[in-house]
């Protein structure tokens, strides 16, 4: 891997541009560490001016061609949809096709999920956007719980730092163990955080096409300690059970019952960081039950355990028995 091109459009995030940057843009090759330096472009479908979220403006002189013999092509995250023409999508298409990797940071998922690069396979965005690309394009495998996937040759991350973990993953994989610690190391960085290390997430209850989805959504919170299935929810919203799975689906981008233990997690989350109660409190008061399936979800979703978690937010372990 020598030659990178980070495709930038309007609305785009410095900061994430800035992490591609440090671990792409600078030339270390003469430092001894065997880092090679990287042909780095920055490319836009209309060279010129190009205005950042942050309300600064980047002059970017080279087009979209220098995506042509990339051997990483980078989606920058951005701001709107529109500001992605079809000439964007057809570059990412061409480098995958011509056997490139291509990575997207943040919302640059978006880009990729439109050019139909990610139909079928997993991928990740940060967790803010997850559900709305999830319901956007239902043939993406979306994986919110997780820093960065590479399936294939592409790599999605999640938001800000995550974006450093992703380009270090490829570094690693590409050039090595050592070249992915000596950039880390110039970075002051952890060398290596799993990609399925967890993004401790906190989600907000989604926003719902209808009034009675929304409403249900929010008497499951509510109800956490109860028992729903699908039969008996599609009765309260007055549809046939087929639809509602459908209809719940579309707008959480989850099935009710991984919806439902989300809420859960996130419960326990909440708990875990302001009260004093033990794990069995916990997973009773979070609709568990049983600390055993607490500790289970706990663990599926945040890959960490619930005194690990407590440890971390609270600065202490409080007695968990």
């Amino acid at each position: 891997m020598k030659s990178v091109a980070v495709i930038v459009v309007p609305n785009f995030s410095i900061f994430e541009f800035g992490t591609v940057f440090e671990v792409f843009g600078i030339d270390r090759s003469a430092r001894g560490t065997g880092v090679p330096a990287f042909d780095f472009r920055v490319c836009t479908p209309v060279p010129g001016e190009v205005p950042m979220k942050s309300g600064l403006s980047m002059h970017v002189a080279t087009g979209l061609e220098a995506t042509e013999d990339a051997d990483l092509v980078i989606m920058a995250p951005y701001g709107r949809d529109e500001d992605v023409p079809e000439a964007v999508l057809e570059a990412l298409r061409q480098a995958h096709q011509g056997g490139a990797w291509v990575m997207s940071i943040c919302s640059g998922a978006f880009a990729l999920a439109r050019a139909g690069l990610l139909d079928g396979r997993r991928c990740t965005t940060h967790w803010h956007y997850s559900q709305e690309l999830a319901s956007r394009y239902p043939k993406v495998l979306v994986d919110e719980d997780v820093l960065y996937v590479q399936d294939d040759r592409l790599i999605t991350s999640a938001g800000t730092a995550a974006g450093i973990d992703a380009c270090l993953h490829l570094v690693r994989v590409e050039l090595g163990a050592n070249v992915a610690a000596a950039i880390a190391r110039d970075m002051v960085v952890p060398p290596h955080r799993d990609g399925g290390q967890a993004q401790f997430i906190d989600r907000p209850m989604p926003k719902c096409g209808s009034q009675p989805m929304e409403e249900l959504l929010r008497w499951m919170v509510h109800n956490l300690h109860q028992d729903h299935s699908v039969n008996e929810l599609a009765t309260r919203v007055h549809m046939s059970p087929r639809t509602f799975a459908r209809r719940f689906r579309a707008e959480t981008g989850a099935t009710p019952a991984a919806w439902l233990n989300s809420q859960r997690v996130l419960r326990a989350q909440e708990l875990l960081e302001s009260t004093d109660l033990n794990i069995d409190e916990i997973a009773r008061e979070a609709g568990f039950g049983h600390s055993v399936l607490l500790r289970h979800h706990f663990s599926r979703v945040l890959d960490t355990s619930p005194q690990s978690y407590r440890r971390t937010f609270r600065g202490q372990l409080l007695d968990a028995n």
